[in-house]
Protein backbone atom coordinates (compact mmCIF):
# COMPACT_ATOMS: atom_id res chain seq x y z
CA UNK A 1 0.00 0.00 0.00
CA UNK A 2 0.85 2.89 -1.46
CA UNK A 3 -4.34 8.75 -2.90
CA UNK A 4 -7.44 11.86 -3.31
CA UNK A 5 -15.03 23.76 -4.81
CA UNK A 6 -15.46 27.07 -2.74
CA UNK A 7 -18.49 28.83 -1.54
CA UNK A 8 -18.57 32.44 -0.92
CA UNK A 9 -14.44 32.23 -0.76
CA UNK A 10 -12.02 34.80 -1.76
CA UNK A 11 -8.84 33.09 -2.76
CA UNK A 12 -6.22 35.69 -3.84
CA UNK A 13 -7.84 37.46 -6.64
CA UNK A 14 -10.50 34.83 -6.93
CA UNK A 15 -13.94 35.29 -5.63
CA UNK A 16 -16.86 32.49 -5.60
CA UNK A 17 -20.37 32.71 -4.88
CA UNK A 18 -22.48 29.61 -5.14
CA UNK A 19 -24.52 29.06 -8.48
CA UNK A 20 -28.03 27.51 -9.12
CA UNK A 21 -27.87 23.62 -10.22
CA UNK A 22 -30.04 23.10 -13.32
CA UNK A 23 -33.61 21.09 -12.29
CA UNK A 24 -32.97 18.69 -14.03
CA UNK A 25 -29.98 17.12 -12.25
CA UNK A 26 -31.60 14.81 -10.43
CA UNK A 27 -32.82 13.18 -13.39
CA UNK A 28 -29.79 12.92 -15.29
CA UNK A 29 -28.03 11.55 -12.64
CA UNK A 30 -31.03 8.92 -12.83
CA UNK A 31 -29.97 8.79 -16.58
CA UNK A 32 -26.48 8.00 -16.26
CA UNK A 33 -26.35 5.94 -13.73
CA UNK A 34 -26.85 2.61 -15.64
CA UNK A 35 -23.95 3.93 -17.92
CA UNK A 36 -21.74 4.25 -14.97
CA UNK A 37 -21.97 1.02 -13.83
CA UNK A 38 -21.47 -0.64 -17.33
CA UNK A 39 -18.72 1.59 -17.79
CA UNK A 40 -17.28 0.17 -13.96
CA UNK A 41 -17.37 -3.08 -15.12
CA UNK A 42 -15.65 -3.19 -18.70
CA UNK A 43 -13.03 -1.25 -16.59
CA UNK A 44 -12.79 -3.96 -14.18
CA UNK A 45 -12.58 -7.02 -16.67
CA UNK A 46 -10.18 -4.98 -18.03
CA UNK A 47 -7.36 -4.26 -15.93
CA UNK A 48 -4.12 -2.48 -17.36
CA UNK A 49 -1.06 -2.00 -14.74
CA UNK A 50 0.33 1.61 -14.18
CA UNK A 51 2.02 2.85 -17.63
CA UNK A 52 0.33 -0.12 -19.60
CA UNK A 53 -3.42 1.19 -19.87
CA UNK A 54 -3.40 1.50 -23.43
CA UNK A 55 -7.03 0.26 -23.95
CA UNK A 56 -8.12 2.02 -21.25
CA UNK A 57 -6.70 4.87 -22.05
CA UNK A 58 -8.57 4.75 -25.68
CA UNK A 59 -11.56 3.75 -24.67
CA UNK A 60 -11.82 6.85 -22.35
CA UNK A 61 -10.78 8.97 -24.65
CA UNK A 62 -13.35 7.75 -27.21
CA UNK A 63 -16.22 7.49 -24.60
CA UNK A 64 -15.10 10.89 -24.12
CA UNK A 65 -15.02 12.39 -27.41
CA UNK A 66 -18.38 10.74 -27.99
CA UNK A 67 -20.06 13.08 -25.38
CA UNK A 68 -18.55 16.49 -27.58
CA UNK A 69 -15.73 17.20 -25.43
CA UNK A 70 -12.50 18.29 -26.26
CA UNK A 71 -10.05 15.50 -25.57
CA UNK A 72 -6.08 15.60 -25.20
CA UNK A 73 -4.85 12.56 -25.77
CA UNK A 74 -2.55 10.57 -25.09
CA UNK A 75 -0.96 12.69 -21.89
CA UNK A 76 1.79 11.01 -19.44
CA UNK A 77 1.76 8.08 -21.86
CA UNK A 78 -1.48 6.59 -21.32
CA UNK A 79 -3.47 9.18 -19.91
CA UNK A 80 -6.75 11.24 -20.80
CA UNK A 81 -7.28 15.20 -20.49
CA UNK A 82 -11.05 16.33 -21.76
CA UNK A 83 -12.20 20.10 -21.47
CA UNK A 84 -15.65 21.33 -21.07
CA UNK A 85 -16.09 24.72 -21.14
CA UNK A 86 -19.02 26.42 -18.88
CA UNK A 87 -21.56 29.15 -20.33
CA UNK A 88 -21.54 31.43 -17.46
CA UNK A 89 -17.83 32.91 -15.89
CA UNK A 90 -16.20 30.94 -13.36
CA UNK A 91 -13.03 29.29 -12.30
CA UNK A 92 -10.93 26.47 -14.19
CA UNK A 93 -11.35 23.47 -12.23
CA UNK A 94 -9.67 20.08 -11.70
CA UNK A 95 -11.48 16.65 -11.20
CA UNK A 96 -9.49 14.16 -11.08
CA UNK A 97 -9.28 9.74 -11.29
CA UNK A 98 -6.91 7.32 -11.16
CA UNK A 99 -7.47 4.58 -14.24
CA UNK A 100 -4.46 1.73 -13.41
CA UNK A 101 -4.54 -1.48 -11.90
CA UNK A 102 -3.04 -3.96 -9.40
CA UNK A 103 -1.02 -7.00 -9.54
CA UNK A 104 -3.92 -8.98 -7.68
CA UNK A 105 -5.46 -12.13 -8.33
CA UNK A 106 -8.74 -11.80 -8.29
CA UNK A 107 -11.21 -13.26 -5.33
CA UNK A 108 -14.29 -11.46 -5.01
CA UNK A 109 -17.22 -13.00 -5.91
CA UNK A 110 -18.84 -11.04 -8.86
CA UNK A 111 -19.75 -12.16 -12.38
CA UNK A 112 -17.44 -9.64 -13.69
CA UNK A 113 -14.15 -10.25 -12.30
CA UNK A 114 -10.79 -10.21 -13.85
CA UNK A 115 -9.31 -12.82 -15.43
CA UNK A 116 -6.58 -10.52 -16.86
CA UNK A 117 -3.16 -11.82 -16.88
CA UNK A 118 0.05 -9.76 -17.66
CA UNK A 119 3.69 -9.60 -16.78
CA UNK A 120 4.57 -7.62 -13.32
CA UNK A 121 8.27 -7.24 -12.58
CA UNK A 122 9.48 -10.41 -15.01
CA UNK A 123 6.37 -12.71 -13.65
CA UNK A 124 3.50 -13.83 -15.04
CA UNK A 125 0.53 -12.29 -12.74
CA UNK A 126 -3.05 -11.61 -12.10
CA UNK A 127 -4.06 -7.96 -12.45
CA UNK A 128 -7.46 -6.61 -10.54
CA UNK A 129 -9.03 -3.18 -9.78
CA UNK A 130 -8.03 -3.84 -5.90
CA UNK A 131 -8.30 -0.03 -4.93
CA UNK A 132 -11.41 1.19 -7.14
CA UNK A 133 -9.65 2.67 -9.74
CA UNK A 134 -12.16 1.54 -12.22
CA UNK A 135 -14.76 3.48 -9.97
CA UNK A 136 -13.30 6.32 -9.60
CA UNK A 137 -12.85 6.45 -13.73
CA UNK A 138 -16.44 5.47 -14.05
CA UNK A 139 -17.52 8.01 -11.81
CA UNK A 140 -15.75 10.73 -13.35
CA UNK A 141 -16.81 9.39 -16.93
CA UNK A 142 -20.70 10.10 -15.81
CA UNK A 143 -19.34 13.43 -14.52
CA UNK A 144 -18.52 14.25 -17.78
CA UNK A 145 -21.26 13.51 -19.51
CA UNK A 146 -23.70 14.73 -17.06
CA UNK A 147 -21.85 18.57 -17.16
CA UNK A 148 -21.57 18.31 -21.00
CA UNK A 149 -25.62 18.10 -20.93
CA UNK A 150 -25.59 20.99 -18.45
CA UNK A 151 -23.08 22.87 -20.19
CA UNK A 152 -24.76 26.36 -20.48
CA UNK A 153 -25.66 26.60 -16.97
CA UNK A 154 -21.75 25.61 -15.85
CA UNK A 155 -19.73 28.42 -14.14
CA UNK A 156 -16.00 28.57 -15.42
CA UNK A 157 -14.08 25.46 -17.29
CA UNK A 158 -13.35 21.77 -16.09
CA UNK A 159 -10.71 19.46 -16.99
CA UNK A 160 -11.33 16.14 -16.26
CA UNK A 161 -7.77 14.25 -15.44
CA UNK A 162 -7.64 10.62 -16.43
CA UNK A 163 -4.53 9.86 -14.81
CA UNK A 164 -2.15 6.39 -15.28
CA UNK A 165 0.24 5.15 -13.14
CA UNK A 166 -1.00 6.35 -9.30
CA UNK A 167 0.17 3.12 -8.36
CA UNK A 168 3.60 3.85 -9.36
CA UNK A 169 5.42 3.62 -13.25
CA UNK A 170 7.50 0.65 -13.74
CA UNK A 171 10.89 1.04 -12.26
CA UNK A 172 12.89 2.89 -14.73
CA UNK A 173 10.08 5.07 -16.34
CA UNK A 174 8.13 8.44 -15.08
CA UNK A 175 4.85 8.25 -15.08
CA UNK A 176 1.45 9.18 -12.37
CA UNK A 177 1.07 12.61 -11.53
CA UNK A 178 4.41 14.20 -11.60
CA UNK A 179 4.45 13.17 -15.52
CA UNK A 180 0.88 14.51 -16.01
CA UNK A 181 2.32 17.98 -14.20
CA UNK A 182 5.75 18.03 -16.04
CA UNK A 183 3.32 17.57 -19.49
CA UNK A 184 1.61 20.58 -18.66
CA UNK A 185 -1.75 19.24 -17.49
CA UNK A 186 -2.11 22.08 -15.10
CA UNK A 187 -1.33 24.55 -17.13
CA UNK A 188 -3.10 25.29 -20.18
CA UNK A 189 -5.57 26.16 -18.95
CA UNK A 190 -4.88 26.99 -15.82
CA UNK A 191 -6.05 24.82 -13.07
CA UNK A 192 -7.34 27.03 -10.03
CA UNK A 193 -8.35 24.02 -7.78
CA UNK A 194 -8.45 20.15 -8.14
CA UNK A 195 -10.35 17.74 -6.73
CA UNK A 196 -10.44 14.11 -6.48
CA UNK A 197 -11.97 11.31 -4.41
CA UNK A 198 -11.23 7.83 -3.75
CA UNK A 199 -13.58 4.49 -2.64
CA UNK A 200 -13.42 3.45 0.52
CA UNK A 201 -14.32 0.05 1.21
CA UNK A 202 -14.82 0.18 4.65
CA UNK A 203 -16.86 3.55 4.80
CA UNK A 204 -20.92 2.59 4.25
CA UNK A 205 -22.11 3.49 0.92
CA UNK A 206 -23.82 7.02 0.89
CA UNK A 207 -21.11 8.31 3.25
CA UNK A 208 -18.48 10.62 1.94
CA UNK A 209 -15.56 11.45 4.40
CA UNK A 210 -12.91 14.10 4.84
CA UNK A 211 -9.67 15.34 6.79
CA UNK A 212 -8.46 18.91 6.70
CA UNK A 213 -4.92 19.38 6.59
CA UNK A 214 -2.78 16.73 6.48
CA UNK A 215 -4.75 13.55 5.40
CA UNK A 216 -2.73 11.13 3.60
CA UNK A 217 0.95 10.13 4.44
CA UNK A 218 4.09 10.95 2.19
CA UNK A 219 5.71 7.52 0.66
CA UNK A 220 8.96 7.27 0.56
CA UNK A 221 10.97 4.01 -0.67
CA UNK A 222 14.30 3.07 0.35
CA UNK A 223 17.13 0.45 -0.20
CA UNK A 224 19.92 -0.28 1.66
CA UNK A 225 22.58 -3.04 0.67
CA UNK A 226 25.05 -4.14 3.31
CA UNK A 227 28.42 -5.20 2.56
CA UNK A 228 29.93 -8.32 4.25
CA UNK A 229 32.38 -11.24 3.96
CA UNK A 230 31.52 -13.85 3.11
CA UNK A 231 32.38 -17.43 4.62
CA UNK A 232 31.87 -20.89 5.69
CA UNK A 233 28.54 -21.51 8.22
CA UNK A 234 30.58 -23.62 10.27
CA UNK A 235 33.16 -20.48 10.77
CA UNK A 236 31.59 -17.15 10.70
CA UNK A 237 34.67 -15.38 12.51
CA UNK A 238 36.22 -15.62 8.95
CA UNK A 239 33.93 -13.39 7.47
CA UNK A 240 31.92 -10.74 7.92
CA UNK A 241 28.02 -11.96 8.26
CA UNK A 242 25.85 -9.18 6.68
CA UNK A 243 22.39 -11.36 7.69
CA UNK A 244 23.33 -10.43 11.05
CA UNK A 245 24.11 -6.43 10.73
CA UNK A 246 20.72 -6.83 8.57
CA UNK A 247 18.95 -7.66 11.67
CA UNK A 248 20.59 -5.10 13.80
CA UNK A 249 19.27 -2.62 11.02
CA UNK A 250 15.68 -3.79 10.81
CA UNK A 251 15.47 -3.70 14.90
CA UNK A 252 17.07 -0.25 15.31
CA UNK A 253 15.04 1.35 12.55
CA UNK A 254 11.95 0.57 14.50
CA UNK A 255 13.63 2.49 17.63
CA UNK A 256 13.26 5.66 15.17
CA UNK A 257 9.71 5.35 15.23
CA UNK A 258 9.20 3.84 18.83
CA UNK A 259 12.04 6.30 20.78
CA UNK A 260 13.04 9.12 18.64
CA UNK A 261 10.23 10.72 16.92
CA UNK A 262 6.72 12.59 19.14
CA UNK A 263 4.20 10.39 18.03
CA UNK A 264 1.99 12.61 19.48
CA UNK A 265 2.51 15.15 16.66
CA UNK A 266 1.97 13.07 13.90
CA UNK A 267 2.12 8.82 13.11
CA UNK A 268 4.97 7.80 11.65
CA UNK A 269 5.53 4.12 10.19
CA UNK A 270 8.52 2.34 8.69
CA UNK A 271 8.28 -0.73 7.47
CA UNK A 272 10.89 -3.40 5.75
CA UNK A 273 8.74 -4.98 2.92
CA UNK A 274 11.49 -7.46 1.61
CA UNK A 275 15.39 -9.00 2.70
CA UNK A 276 16.94 -11.19 0.30
CA UNK A 277 20.46 -12.36 1.15
CA UNK A 278 21.95 -15.83 0.27
CA UNK A 279 21.54 -19.07 -1.51
CA UNK A 280 22.24 -22.11 0.89
CA UNK A 281 22.20 -22.42 4.83
CA UNK A 282 25.55 -23.12 5.13
CA UNK A 283 27.25 -20.25 3.31
CA UNK A 284 27.58 -17.04 4.92
CA UNK A 285 26.87 -14.46 1.59
CA UNK A 286 28.94 -11.12 1.00
CA UNK A 287 25.82 -9.03 0.67
CA UNK A 288 22.17 -8.54 2.01
CA UNK A 289 19.56 -5.95 0.45
CA UNK A 290 16.75 -4.62 2.32
CA UNK A 291 13.68 -2.62 1.02
CA UNK A 292 11.28 -0.67 2.31
CA UNK A 293 9.41 2.24 3.01
CA UNK A 294 8.34 5.18 5.36
CA UNK A 295 4.97 7.04 5.71
CA UNK A 296 4.59 10.41 7.41
CA UNK A 297 2.17 13.12 8.00
CA UNK A 298 4.76 15.76 9.09
CA UNK A 299 7.32 17.59 6.77
CA UNK A 300 9.73 18.34 9.41
CA UNK A 301 9.24 14.70 10.88
CA UNK A 302 9.73 13.04 7.19
CA UNK A 303 13.26 15.07 6.69
CA UNK A 304 14.54 13.62 9.94
CA UNK A 305 13.45 10.25 9.41
CA UNK A 306 15.59 10.11 6.28
CA UNK A 307 18.95 11.82 8.37
CA UNK A 308 18.13 9.01 11.36
CA UNK A 309 17.51 6.14 9.21
CA UNK A 310 21.13 7.39 7.02
CA UNK A 311 22.96 7.27 10.25
CA UNK A 312 21.46 4.53 11.50
CA UNK A 313 22.63 1.79 8.89
CA UNK A 314 26.19 3.91 8.45
CA UNK A 315 27.23 3.41 12.21
CA UNK A 316 25.30 0.08 12.60
CA UNK A 317 27.43 -1.44 9.44
CA UNK A 318 30.69 0.30 10.20
CA UNK A 319 30.54 -0.75 13.71
CA UNK A 320 30.78 -4.56 12.66
CA UNK A 321 33.77 -3.66 10.00
CA UNK A 322 31.13 -3.89 7.17
CA UNK A 323 29.80 -1.08 4.83
CA UNK A 324 26.18 0.07 3.54
CA UNK A 325 24.30 1.51 1.21
CA UNK A 326 21.24 3.57 1.34
CA UNK A 327 18.87 5.17 -1.23
CA UNK A 328 15.92 6.84 -0.45
CA UNK A 329 13.24 8.14 -2.96
CA UNK A 330 10.28 10.20 -3.08
CA UNK A 331 7.25 7.98 -4.11
CA UNK A 332 4.48 10.75 -3.15
CA UNK A 333 4.36 13.61 -0.93
CA UNK A 334 1.87 14.40 2.19
CA UNK A 335 -1.73 14.55 0.54
CA UNK A 336 -2.64 17.81 1.85
CA UNK A 337 -6.16 19.16 2.24
CA UNK A 338 -6.04 23.45 1.69
CA UNK A 339 -7.65 23.92 5.17
CA UNK A 340 -9.43 27.18 3.79
CA UNK A 341 -10.73 25.58 0.53
CA UNK A 342 -12.01 22.53 3.28
CA UNK A 343 -13.80 24.77 5.09
CA UNK A 344 -15.67 27.11 2.69
CA UNK A 345 -16.65 23.79 0.19
CA UNK A 346 -18.18 21.59 3.06
CA UNK A 347 -21.45 22.88 3.02
CA UNK A 348 -21.85 21.58 -1.30
CA UNK A 349 -20.41 17.99 0.12
CA UNK A 350 -23.08 18.15 2.80
CA UNK A 351 -25.54 19.05 0.44
CA UNK A 352 -24.62 16.06 -1.70
CA UNK A 353 -24.51 13.46 0.71
CA UNK A 354 -27.34 14.92 3.04
CA UNK A 355 -27.57 15.07 7.02
CA UNK A 356 -25.42 12.63 8.79
CA UNK A 357 -23.80 11.40 5.88
CA UNK A 358 -20.77 13.73 5.45
CA UNK A 359 -18.06 11.98 8.43
CA UNK A 360 -14.78 14.25 9.13
CA UNK A 361 -12.08 11.24 9.46
CA UNK A 362 -8.64 10.33 11.12
CA UNK A 363 -6.01 10.53 9.07
CA UNK A 364 -3.87 7.47 7.01
CA UNK A 365 -1.06 6.27 6.67
CA UNK A 366 -1.80 5.41 3.13
CA UNK A 367 -0.40 7.29 0.42
CA UNK A 368 -1.50 9.33 -3.34
CA UNK A 369 0.42 10.83 -6.20
CA UNK A 370 -2.70 12.91 -5.97
CA UNK A 371 -0.40 14.94 -3.46
CA UNK A 372 1.71 16.29 -6.20
CA UNK A 373 -1.30 18.38 -7.76
CA UNK A 374 -1.04 20.23 -4.52
CA UNK A 375 2.00 22.06 -5.50
CA UNK A 376 0.21 23.76 -8.39
CA UNK A 377 -2.98 24.68 -7.01
CA UNK A 378 -5.05 24.56 -3.69
CA UNK A 379 -6.22 20.61 -3.33
CA UNK A 380 -9.11 19.05 -1.63
CA UNK A 381 -9.06 14.88 -1.87
CA UNK A 382 -12.06 13.11 -0.05
CA UNK A 383 -13.24 9.57 0.36
CA UNK A 384 -16.56 7.71 -0.98
CA UNK A 385 -17.86 4.55 0.84
CA UNK A 386 -18.49 1.53 -0.96
CA UNK A 387 -19.36 -0.88 1.98
CA UNK A 388 -22.92 -2.54 1.81
CA UNK A 389 -25.62 -1.29 4.11
CA UNK A 390 -25.42 -3.46 7.50
CA UNK A 391 -22.20 -4.88 6.83
CA UNK A 392 -19.47 -4.62 9.74
CA UNK A 393 -16.29 -2.70 8.17
CA UNK A 394 -14.32 -5.28 9.75
CA UNK A 395 -15.38 -7.76 7.08
CA UNK A 396 -14.75 -5.08 4.23
CA UNK A 397 -12.33 -6.48 1.38
CA UNK A 398 -9.46 -4.40 2.31
CA UNK A 399 -7.69 -2.36 -0.46
CA UNK A 400 -4.89 -4.01 -2.59
CA UNK A 401 -6.29 -7.44 -1.49
CA UNK A 402 -7.76 -10.13 -3.48
CA UNK A 403 -11.29 -9.95 -1.95
CA UNK A 404 -11.66 -6.04 -2.19
CA UNK A 405 -15.29 -5.59 -3.07
CA UNK A 406 -17.40 -2.23 -3.78
CA UNK A 407 -20.91 -1.84 -3.55
CA UNK A 408 -22.22 0.12 -6.64
CA UNK A 409 -24.83 1.67 -5.39
CA UNK A 410 -23.20 4.32 -3.69
CA UNK A 411 -20.66 5.52 -7.04
CA UNK A 412 -23.52 8.30 -8.17
CA UNK A 413 -22.99 10.42 -4.97
CA UNK A 414 -19.44 10.74 -6.50
CA UNK A 415 -20.91 12.06 -9.60
CA UNK A 416 -23.67 14.03 -7.15
CA UNK A 417 -20.71 15.44 -5.05
CA UNK A 418 -18.40 16.30 -8.21
CA UNK A 419 -21.39 18.45 -9.32
CA UNK A 420 -22.32 20.41 -6.45
CA UNK A 421 -18.72 21.17 -6.28
CA UNK A 422 -18.59 22.69 -9.34
CA UNK A 423 -21.54 24.74 -9.01
CA UNK A 424 -21.93 25.92 -5.74
CA UNK A 425 -18.18 27.29 -5.72
CA UNK A 426 -18.30 29.34 -8.80
CA UNK A 427 -16.24 32.63 -9.71
CA UNK A 428 -17.20 35.98 -10.08
CA UNK A 429 -16.01 38.79 -10.07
Amino acid sequence: MRRFFFVAFSFGFIQLTAQEIPKNFSSLLSEVEPELINWRHHFHENPELSNREFKTGSYIADSLKSFGLEVKYPVAKTGVLAILKGGKPGPVVGLRADIDALPVTERAPVSFASKVKSEYNGQQVGVMHACGHDAHTAILMATAKVMKQMQKDIPGTIVFFFQPAEEGPPNGEEGGAPLMIKEGAMDNPKIDVMFGLHMASGLPVGQLSYKSGAAQASSDLFKIIVHGKGSHGSMPWLGIDPIMIAADILENVQHIVSRQEDLTKAPLVISVGSIHGGVRSNIIPETVEMNGTIRSLDSTIRKDVHERLRRVVKTIAESAGATADIEINTQTLINYNDPSLVNKTLPALQKAAGDGNLIESRWVTAAEDFSFYGQKAPTFFFSLGGLPKGKDPKDAGPHHTPDFYLDESGFILGVKAFCYLVFENAKSK
